[in-house]
């Protein structure tokens, strides 16, 4: 009987020891005060190059005479831009897509074929957006008869992406300068950095085919500026409080 009490003894006493260096490891280590803020960035920079996407559509009542049609437009169009000079690298035949007409007669209150409508679409990519009048006036009077649009981007991305993303880890920083300077306190070590956005716009510009045929009616170099593309950065840091 007395070692069995001596045994309960002994455990008991265990345990007690083993709560309270359990106590003891969580009171070691004290939980640092932080303050996490958002901060937002913007670079802006001018463009300089482009992507323009032209389209050549052609119809008749037989899709083949369509689609023939077709290739030889855009084969002018291609042949125009390969005439000023552009690297044969930079020019590219997109989606081809052949599909009926059609146009409801109320009289008869039914669809009725009206032939066939054949699409190719043409990009061409430019460096030097001081030639984009004069591509897109010459790829117009080839045959295209559709400008789907001149999209605008700069050559070097990725370092206009990290300085956006710079700007915005100053902003952060001195959002919680300013605030911590109001309690006395200062800005410690980063703790936890989040990127939550980014926004790289590529600015798109449009035109009336029609008012592009001819020269005269052609807009002047001044109409296609881009002006700046505003790149936008977001980030979430939580820093230490010292």
């Amino acid at each position: 009987m007395r070692l069995l009490l001596i045994g309960l003894v002994m455990a008991w006493t265990g345990c007690l020891a083993a709560r309270a260096q359990v106590i003891r490891m969580g009171t070691e280590t004290p939980a640092v005060p932080t303050i996490t803020v958002q901060g937002e960035g913007v670079v802006r920079v001018q463009p300089d190059r482009a992507t323009l996407r032209f389209a050549v559509v052609t119809r008749d009542l037989d899709p083949e005479q369509a689609r023939r049609r077709n290739a030889e437009a855009s084969r002018r169009a291609l042949n125009a831009v390969r005439a000023l000079g552009i690297d044969e690298r930079k020019l590219h035949l997109e989606a081809l897509t052949l599909h009926p007409m059609r146009e409801y007669n109320p009289d008869l209150r039914r669809w009725e074929e009206k032939g066939y409508e054949v699409q190719r679409v043409l990009r061409v990519e430019l460096d030097d957006l001081d030639r984009l009048p004069e591509v897109v006036a010459r790829v117009v009077q080839q045959g295209a008869n559709r400008l789907q649009g001149i999209q605008y981007d700069v050559s070097n991305r990725e370092a206009v992406r990290l300085a956006a993303l710079q700007a915005a880890v100053r902003n952060a920083r001195e959002k919680a300068r300013q605030m911590l300077a109001e309690l006395n306190r200062e800005v410690g070590d980063p703790i936890r950095i989040t990127e939550q956005a980014l926004e790289f716009p590529r600015p798109l510009w449009r035109a009336d085919v029609a008012a592009l045929r001819t020269a005269e009616a052609a807009p002047e170099p001044e109409a296609y500026a881009a002006g700046e593309i505003e790149v936008r950065a977001r980030v979430e840091i939580t820093f230490a409080i010292r």
